[in-house]
């Protein structure tokens, strides 16, 4: 059965129009900005500017933390991209509502409701009375089916870094299986505040810069490569057969055509080149493609010394002769890391990519760094009309590798 894209819906740090946020990505904008200058490291980060109103009254908002507003938006997106809608407004899911499922990676929860209650019950203040169901990872799942009246599977799936890729996979898995006829699967993450960002610079993993320089401090595959910068955002994709979307005369992006999921265990924190190779073997075997007909990755590429090696080993070992072929970029360059919902964002933007025949830079590259020898695109977009498969990789903590491989329609 073949499983495909008909809605793509996104709150990202380059805005919520899909074509916008592609188009901005093709010219090498970055969204990374200096955050919280009280701190006394500096910071780097991706937000996404939100307004929420056009989502909730104030009388919604109680209790719903900024992880659970963008996912209700992006969700929101997504089935009007899909060409379906809300059932509390007479609109159609698409399906019977027990026949739809919500599939979404989150990797902290609400870490803003989380860090309210933390600073007032250190001051001996008020701790809202809401935190627990505003901070708990499942909220954002849990608000997007009961915006849209869905009483079919709703999952959350907390998998660090491949949390939305994971959400992804089951919710393509769920559909081949028949078990649903629509989902709505990706991820929301919204985590930059002052508390997160430190124990993220405590691990010494985030990108360094100089005054002025925090735009173009997250350098993939660089030589010169010093880290990531933590993004925000909610990116979700309307999936469903291809008979199903065919009957109902919907549109189609694309195929999600294989998916790949492993586990290194090895190392909590260090990734695996072995176990991410079992990912990317897998996808290609679900769509019955070999490594030379892929021609874009949009890799995980976190820009740490260690993790882009290692990704690069992956893909020049599964690749073989034909790493050459293999057009790689990563976009986390631009939009930042937005650790549970990269995944989700990520693949949108391999859909578009495939969909449009373009591929988004890696940039900010002066160098590359030639122990990772990889095709990686220029410093903005590329024309690829004979594009005919793209995959999105996403590797995460504690092991889990998750690889979606996109096909045209």
């Amino acid at each position: 059965m073949r499983v495909v894209v008909s809605g793509i819906g996104l709150i990202s740090p380059h805005g919520d129009d899909n074509q916008a946020m592609f188009t901005a990505l093709l010219r090498g904008e970055s969204a990374v900005r200096q955050v919280f200058p009280e701190l006394p490291k500096p910071a780097a980060a991706a937000t996404a500017a939100f307004d929420e109103s056009r989502w909730f009254s104030k009388l919604q908002l109680a209790g719903v933390d900024r992880v659970s507003q963008i996912a209700v938006a992006a969700a929101d997106l997504a089935l009007k991209d899909a060409g379906l809608g809300r059932v509390s407004r007479g609109e159609a899911l698409g399906a019977e509502p027990e026949r739809v499922g919500v599939f979404t990676g989150c990797g902290m929860g609400g870490a803003t409701a989380l860090d309210t209650a933390y600073q007032a019950g250190a001051a001996g203040g008020r701790v809202p009375p809401l935190t627990i169901p505003a901070f708990m990872p499942n909220a954002p799942a849990a608000h997007v089916a009961m915006r849209h009246g869905v009483k079919g599977p709703v999952l959350t799936y907390s998998v660090a870094c491949a949390s939305a890729a994971v959400a992804i996979s089951e919710a393509a898995k769920a559909i081949r299986a028949g078990e649903i006829d629509v989902a709505i699967a990706g991820g929301s993450e919204a985590l930059i505040v002052p508390g997160v960002v430190v124990a993220w610079q405590a691990m010494q993993t985030l990108a360094t810069f100089a005054q002025g320089e925090a735009a173009r401090c997250c350098r993939p595959f660089s030589a010169d490569r010093s880290g990531f910068v933590l993004g925000e955002g909610a990116a979700f994709l309307v999936l469903e057969s291809d008979a199903h979307a065919k009957a109902r005369g919907a549109r189609a992006h694309a195929v999600l055509a294989g998916t790949g999921l492993s586990c290194d265990a090895t190392h909590l924190t260090k990734p695996d080149a072995p176990g991410q190779g079992r990912a990317l073997r897998a996808a290609l075997a679900q769509a019955g493609l070999q490594p030379a007909d892929v021609g874009y990755c949009n890799a995980h590429g976190t820009a740490t010394k260690i993790g882009d090696l290692v990704e690069a080993e992956a893909l020049r070992t599964v690749w073989g002769p034909a790493i050459g072929g293999l057009r790689v970029s990563s976009t986390k360059a631009l939009h930042g890391h937005l650790l549970g919902a990269t995944g989700a964002l990520e693949a949108a933007i391999t859909v578009l990519a495939l969909e449009q025949g373009r591929l988004p830079p890696n940039a900010h590259v002066t160098q590359s760094d030639p122990a990772c020898g990889l095709n990686l695109v220029g410093a903005v977009g590329e024309a690829a009309p004979d594009l005919h498969a793209a995959m999105s990789n996403s590797f995460a903590f504690g092991g889990t590798n998750s690889v979606l491989l996109f096909t045209r329609v």
